[in-house]
Protein backbone atom coordinates (compact mmCIF):
# COMPACT_ATOMS: atom_id res chain seq x y z
CA UNK A 1 0.00 0.00 0.00
CA UNK A 2 1.38 3.59 -0.89
CA UNK A 3 1.15 6.23 1.55
CA UNK A 4 -0.79 9.58 0.61
CA UNK A 5 -1.31 12.49 3.29
CA UNK A 6 -4.71 13.36 2.88
CA UNK A 7 -5.03 16.08 5.19
CA UNK A 8 -4.07 18.97 7.94
CA UNK A 9 -5.18 19.23 10.76
CA UNK A 10 -5.25 21.76 12.99
CA UNK A 11 -6.25 21.39 16.70
CA UNK A 12 -6.99 24.90 17.64
CA UNK A 13 -8.29 26.79 21.10
CA UNK A 14 -10.80 28.92 19.62
CA UNK A 15 -11.96 27.55 16.42
CA UNK A 16 -14.62 30.18 16.18
CA UNK A 17 -11.77 32.76 15.82
CA UNK A 18 -9.38 30.52 13.76
CA UNK A 19 -12.80 29.76 11.25
CA UNK A 20 -13.41 33.17 11.00
CA UNK A 21 -9.42 34.13 9.84
CA UNK A 22 -8.96 31.11 7.54
CA UNK A 23 -11.98 32.24 5.69
CA UNK A 24 -12.54 35.93 5.68
CA UNK A 25 -8.58 36.51 5.54
CA UNK A 26 -6.90 33.83 3.66
CA UNK A 27 -10.01 33.07 1.57
CA UNK A 28 -10.83 29.76 2.46
CA UNK A 29 -14.40 28.45 1.95
CA UNK A 30 -16.02 26.30 4.59
CA UNK A 31 -19.48 24.60 5.07
CA UNK A 32 -19.25 24.61 8.71
CA UNK A 33 -22.04 25.32 11.11
CA UNK A 34 -20.70 26.96 14.00
CA UNK A 35 -21.33 24.55 16.37
CA UNK A 36 -19.31 21.23 15.38
CA UNK A 37 -16.20 20.79 18.02
CA UNK A 38 -14.82 19.91 13.92
CA UNK A 39 -14.30 22.38 10.35
CA UNK A 40 -13.25 21.46 7.10
CA UNK A 41 -12.53 23.72 4.49
CA UNK A 42 -12.95 23.41 1.16
CA UNK A 43 -8.90 23.20 -0.27
CA UNK A 44 -7.66 21.52 -3.55
CA UNK A 45 -4.67 18.80 -3.42
CA UNK A 46 -4.97 18.51 0.44
CA UNK A 47 -7.69 18.64 2.96
CA UNK A 48 -7.41 21.21 5.64
CA UNK A 49 -9.23 21.02 8.80
CA UNK A 50 -9.68 21.94 12.24
CA UNK A 51 -10.79 20.54 15.55
CA UNK A 52 -11.13 21.65 19.58
CA UNK A 53 -8.50 21.27 21.66
CA UNK A 54 -10.73 21.11 24.15
CA UNK A 55 -12.56 17.67 22.87
CA UNK A 56 -8.82 16.19 22.45
CA UNK A 57 -8.87 14.74 25.57
CA UNK A 58 -11.72 12.87 24.90
CA UNK A 59 -10.84 11.34 21.68
CA UNK A 60 -7.62 10.56 22.27
CA UNK A 61 -7.77 9.60 25.86
CA UNK A 62 -5.18 11.31 27.54
CA UNK A 63 -4.43 15.22 27.73
CA UNK A 64 -1.97 16.52 25.15
CA UNK A 65 0.14 20.02 25.67
CA UNK A 66 -0.01 22.59 23.28
CA UNK A 67 2.87 25.51 22.22
CA UNK A 68 2.42 28.86 23.62
CA UNK A 69 3.23 32.20 21.46
CA UNK A 70 4.76 32.05 18.03
CA UNK A 71 4.66 28.17 17.30
CA UNK A 72 7.84 26.91 15.50
CA UNK A 73 6.97 23.33 15.10
CA UNK A 74 5.62 23.03 11.49
CA UNK A 75 4.55 25.56 9.01
CA UNK A 76 1.84 26.30 6.08
CA UNK A 77 3.17 26.99 2.91
CA UNK A 78 1.37 28.86 -0.07
CA UNK A 79 3.15 28.99 -3.41
CA UNK A 80 1.92 32.31 -5.21
CA UNK A 81 3.99 31.82 -8.40
CA UNK A 82 5.96 34.32 -9.25
CA UNK A 83 7.77 36.51 -7.11
CA UNK A 84 6.30 39.55 -7.44
CA UNK A 85 2.76 37.68 -6.18
CA UNK A 86 4.19 38.00 -2.56
CA UNK A 87 4.19 40.81 -1.88
CA UNK A 88 0.62 42.00 -2.42
CA UNK A 89 -0.44 38.69 -0.84
CA UNK A 90 1.61 39.71 2.36
CA UNK A 91 0.28 42.96 2.87
CA UNK A 92 -3.29 41.68 2.26
CA UNK A 93 -3.05 39.52 4.94
CA UNK A 94 -1.63 42.03 7.44
CA UNK A 95 -3.58 44.72 6.40
CA UNK A 96 -6.80 41.93 7.39
CA UNK A 97 -5.49 40.93 10.35
CA UNK A 98 -2.33 38.53 10.10
CA UNK A 99 0.32 38.90 12.39
CA UNK A 100 3.53 39.52 10.06
CA UNK A 101 6.42 37.88 11.03
CA UNK A 102 8.94 38.79 8.37
CA UNK A 103 8.39 40.84 5.52
CA UNK A 104 9.01 39.57 1.52
CA UNK A 105 12.30 39.16 0.74
CA UNK A 106 14.50 37.12 -1.67
CA UNK A 107 16.07 34.05 0.06
CA UNK A 108 19.38 32.63 -1.40
CA UNK A 109 17.67 29.28 -2.20
CA UNK A 110 16.12 31.54 -5.12
CA UNK A 111 12.65 32.25 -3.98
CA UNK A 112 11.03 35.15 -2.36
CA UNK A 113 8.92 34.61 0.49
CA UNK A 114 7.63 36.46 3.48
CA UNK A 115 5.81 34.98 6.77
CA UNK A 116 2.78 35.48 8.87
CA UNK A 117 1.17 34.15 11.57
CA UNK A 118 -2.64 33.40 12.14
CA UNK A 119 -4.57 33.80 15.63
CA UNK A 120 -3.14 31.13 17.84
CA UNK A 121 0.67 31.88 16.28
CA UNK A 122 1.14 29.01 13.61
CA UNK A 123 3.07 30.12 10.99
CA UNK A 124 2.35 30.82 7.40
CA UNK A 125 4.61 31.02 4.73
CA UNK A 126 3.62 33.26 1.47
CA UNK A 127 6.36 31.35 -1.35
CA UNK A 128 7.08 31.88 -4.67
CA UNK A 129 8.02 29.38 -7.35
CA UNK A 130 11.97 29.16 -7.23
CA UNK A 131 13.72 30.80 -9.90
CA UNK A 132 17.29 29.83 -11.78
Amino acid sequence: MKIKFDMIGLFVKNLHQMVDFYRDVVGLETDWNGESPYAEFKHEGIRFAMYERDKLPELLGQTPNFPKGLNGIFELAINVGAPENVDPLFQQFVKDGAEAIYAPRNEPWNMRSAMIADPEGNLMEIASDFWE
